[in-house]
């Protein structure tokens, strides 16, 4: 067993390693951007047209608030399945790192939508009356005092959905998304290379706990330099 750990180490494991890195972390970044762009979009949208909400539309809010349930409910593998036809759609392919994105994007938007509703509703009530209250208008609500005071918890919560999305990867790896996933499936499972398991694992690991690390950080930076006006 100490053999097989050491020899993750190799040259030869990480001259695979290395490659799937890249893959990886552009499935990741190019998801991530468009995610946290629909999934603060959705969120505020579920927020502000709920019964009690500043643009209060209950109808479309049920409905909407279902789809994203309903989506939220299945398995992330199920999701990645349906979105391949999708993928096949926008991007011509239903495979590889760019075919991936795009599943990626449907599995995780409702997810990050959801977490920013609840970022956000954690904003004391009493701060938007008093806002209301001075004049302004619901978009400078919004604008100006919803989404800056949650930033920190919104902060804590685009880590998640970051280490969601590179978890994700990996799922979408055995579909031919490549990326650390395939490694680790095609190589590390299927070809009974445990070393190279080993390495996707640990490489997976840390990314993750960098991840938490700066996003714990900021989040407690924001949070001081708040107390401290």
């Amino acid at each position: 067993m100490i053999d097989i750990f050491l020899k993750a180490f190799s040259k030869e494991v990480w001259s695979i390693i290395f490659p799937s890195i890249w893959d990886t972390v552009y499935m990741t970044t190019i998801s991530l951007v468009i995610t946290s762009f629909f999934g603060l979009l959705f969120g505020i949208a579920l927020l502000i047209t709920d019964k009690d909400g500043l643009f209060p539309i209950p109808i479309f809010n049920r409905v909407f608030g279902s789809i994203i349930n309903a989506v939220l409910s299945l398995p992330a593998m199920v999701v990645i399945i349906l979105a391949l036809p999708i993928s096949k759609l926008i991007v011509g392919i239903s495979y590889g790192p760019k075919a991936c994105i795009v599943a990626l994007t449907v599995v995780c938007i409702p997810i990050f939508s959801r977490l920013v509703e609840n970022s956000i509703l954690e904003v004391s009530k009493g701060k938007i009356e008093a806002v209301k209250a001075m004049g302004a208008s619901n978009w400078d609500i919004i604008f100006k005092v919803m989404i800056p005071e949650s930033l920190p918890t919104l902060i804590r919560n685009f880590v998640v959905l970051t280490i969601t999305l590179i978890s994700v990867t990996a799922i979408a790896g055995s579909f031919g998304a490549g990326g650390l996933g395939d490694i680790a499936v095609r190589y590390g499972y299927q070809r009974f290379r445990s070393d190279i398991l080993i390495a996707s694992v640990l490489t997976l690991l840390v990314s993750v706990e960098l991840l938490q690390f700066a996003g714990a950080s900021l989040s407690r930076k924001i949070l001081k330099k708040r107390h401290l006006l």
